[in-house]
């Protein structure tokens, strides 16, 4: 007998002839968790519903862009205002400088910025500049970091890439790639051979100051500051890609917790407040080479789009007036406990790697410090245990090597209830 499809199967039948792999991001496919993935339809708080009105408790928060949770009134408000004065005029607007400031507010180390539409035009550009500025074309990368899926920034990434096991990409060619010279997280004695090797050709380095495409994994203690000294060293630029970080870990990104100032830094995701838009920015002597004061060139019909500024004004403005952080702080802290403490109920070997609002479950002995040591992990068993999760109505990301969001709609209740879950989802992925 027929099984007749739900409203989701049917949606998800038509996406399959229409999107390669039924998606418009390869992580979404479910691939590496197994079983069809949600097709949703609406978001509120903390809670996702899908086509067929299933709900599920959201620890993915598109990303970890939406640190307010789903539609939240004052952001829905200010995009709502916004899009009534226009979509998009491809000119200077009010509303620029507005955000810029409150940016630069969080930012010190942003003189000079250009707003773009994604954190993969954040860092590609960034990279240019640092070529144009030094006359250089090396790039040092670390494998497991992801700054999008421009061609030389794919060799080894994180994210979707390291979920697939991707080496990089097929259409990326060995030319696209040739400058880029790929180094383990959190090892500063290769990074300091590299630049003995190379360093007159290095134009930047580029890092994720928490790493977040290959699971949380955090800096050890003088990796930042080492990065730091060997690029001013050799007069290459130090690039922190805070596309994750920015506005998460703190109002001021790591670059606000540590004091190590950057030469420039790539901001997207909560920037945008949901919507598409990433900054790059940094010292005015290097962003004022671009065009059209300098011979860097750089452009974008939608950059600075002011539906999407409004979201993102309305979402710093949010989060520099009241006591989010500290929320923030409190309910993921008793996440990371309650998630250790079920995992010993249920006898299995895991660690959780947190970074204030976001973290990792790995199912591994001891947090991971490198992609090689992420890469070690019970892929088998987290697919395991994210389903078991999703059967309980939880949503976290469909891969071993993404981050979990919480966010200031997540209630006390929300975190125990995920807990509870989690419990049994241990006990089921042993």
């Amino acid at each position: 007998m027929k099984t007749e499809l739900t409203r989701a199967d049917a949606l998800w039948e038509e996406s399959l002839s229409l999107f390669p792999g039924g998606v418009n991001s390869p992580v979404r496919a479910f691939r590496a968790v197994g079983g069809r993935p949600l097709v949703l339809s609406s978001g509120r708080g903390a809670v996702v519903s899908d086509a067929d009105g299933a709900s599920y408790l959201d620890f993915v928060g598109s990303w970890g862009a939406l640190i307010l949770g789903h539609a939240p009134s004052d952001v829905v408000a200010a995009v709502t205002a916004a899009v009534g004065r226009g979509m998009s005029f491809g000119m200077p607007t009010e509303a620029e400088p507005l955000l810029a400031r409150l940016i630069q507010s969080a930012f010190p180390s942003m003189e000079r910025m250009r707003f773009v539409s994604s954190g993969t035009e954040a860092a590609m550009s960034a990279i240019r500049v640092a070529r144009g500025v030094t006359g250089r074309s090396r790039v040092v990368k670390f494998a497991g970091c992801y700054h999008g899926h421009s061609d030389g920034l794919l060799a080894r990434a994180g994210s979707g890439v390291t979920t697939l096991s991707l080496p990089g990409s097929a259409g990326v060619t060995a030319a696209a790639t040739a400058d880029t010279i790929v180094l383990p997280y959190n090892d500063l004695p290769a990074v300091r051979s590299a630049f003995a090797a190379h360093g007159e050709t290095i134009a930047a380095v580029i890092v994720e100051p928490v790493a977040a495409n290959m699971g949380v994994v955090r800096a050890a203690p003088g990796f930042l500051d080492g990065l730091r000294a060997v690029t001013e060293q050799y007069g290459s630029l130090l690039i922190f890609d805070e596309v994750i970080t920015g506005f998460r870990v703190a109002f001021g990104g790591v670059q606000g917790r540590t004091g190590i100032r950057p030469d420039l830094t790539c901001l997207g995701k909560i920037v945008g407040g949901g919507l598409p838009l990433a900054v790059y920015g940094g010292r005015a002597a290097v962003m004022d080479a671009l065009a059209p004061l300098g011979p860097i060139y750089q452009a974008g019909t939608l950059s600075g789009n002011p539906v999407a500024v409004a979201a993102g004004t309305a979402t710093l403005r949010r989060l520099v007036s009241g006591d989010a952080y500290a929320l923030l702080e409190q309910r993921a802290a008793a996440l990371e406990a309650g998630l250790l403490e079920a995992a010993r109920g249920a006898g299995v070997t895991c660690s959780v790697v947190r970074e204030t609002s976001m973290l990792t479950v790995f199912f591994t002995l001891r947090p991971p410090v490198n992609l090689e040591d992420a890469q070690g992990a019970d892929t088998e068993r987290f697919a395991r245990f994210f389903r078991a999760l999703l059967a309980r109505g939880i949503l976290i990301p469909p891969s071993q090597f993404e981050a979990w969001f919480v966010s200031t709609a997540h209630e006390r209740e929300d975190i125990d209830r995920a807990i509870a879950a989690a419990a049994e989802a241990f006990r089921e992925a042993a």
